[in-house]
């Protein structure tokens, strides 16, 4: 990681540059690492980065769902002292994203939203049978990308390790329901949030009609597409994300 971990209370962050935070939420089994290149370029470009690590297996089973890191996320927001925050959201974390967006409106400035679960996801919580079957587990990863080389040896010993400890198993299954419990398709149309949506045109996890779908129901929201691209486009075309990212904030004045 390119980047060093804060230790504050009872949240480990990345923080770097300063100026309007941009608040990133990473996936289920998405590293911050993941948003290096987001980090290193918006923390050149007058924002203060921050990616805090959230806490997906260390809540309690009850408290392991999107409304409860939702509210951490909140309580984040307000431990660091901000009044409103840009967000980012990977996956999962735009699920969360989109909830804290639902349940603390005026909190959030503007919404970047990526391969986010909230309206369906394919792979998220299944297929774990054979997790033992370290061929079985890369595919799987490979699978989240439209290029496999993608999913380095690393990528690939994380997801597998996450998914042989019955502990995190356990917590992974519990997320992966409570996403589809908290669907948000009768929300959306009353969040008047300005709203990024950027997609890969080849995501397998949360195809493209999501994205039309969310682009759709969201009131104050712009569809990019970024082609050659799966399920992380922040991952596999970073420049090309950093710089749609990028202009829809400069028009947006944020």
């Amino acid at each position: 990681m390119a980047h060093s971990l804060k230790k504050e209370k009872k949240y480990s962050y990345i923080e770097a540059g300063e100026g309007t935070p941009i608040i990133i939420l990473h996936g289920l089994m998405g590293g911050l690492s993941n948003f290096d290149s987001v980090t290193d370029f918006f923390s050149a470009k007058g924002y203060k980065v921050l990616i805090p690590e959230l806490p997906i297996y260390t809540m309690s089973l009850l408290k392991t769902n999107v409304k409860s890191f939702a509210k951490y996320l909140h309580d984040f927001i307000v431990f660091k002292g901000y009044k409103e925050v840009i967000i980012l959201g990977n996956s999962l974390g735009g699920h969360i994203g989109l909830y804290h967006t639902k349940m603390y409106p005026d909190t959030v400035k503007a919404l970047i939203i990526t391969g986010s679960s909230g309206l369906y996801e394919s792979a998220m919580g299944g297929g774990y049978t054979k997790r033992s079957d370290y061929e079985v587990i890369k595919k799987k990863a490979q699978d989240v990308f439209y290029d496999p080389a993608v999913a380095t040896k690393e990528i690939v010993d994380e997801v597998y390790e996450t998914v042989n400890d019955r502990h995190k198993l356990i917590k992974t299954l519990a997320i992966a329901k409570s996403a589809i419990r908290h669907n948000m398709a009768k929300d959306l149309p009353k969040m008047k949030n300005p709203t990024c949506i950027i997609w890969g045109k080849n995501d397998n996890v949360t195809p493209p009609e999501v994205a039309e779908e969310f682009n759709e129901l969201l009131p104050d929201s712009e569809l990019h597409w970024i082609d050659k691209c799966g399920h992380a486009a922040m991952m596999e075309h970073p420049d090309e994300f950093n710089k749609i990212m990028n202009t829809w904030l400069e028009k947006r004045g944020f």
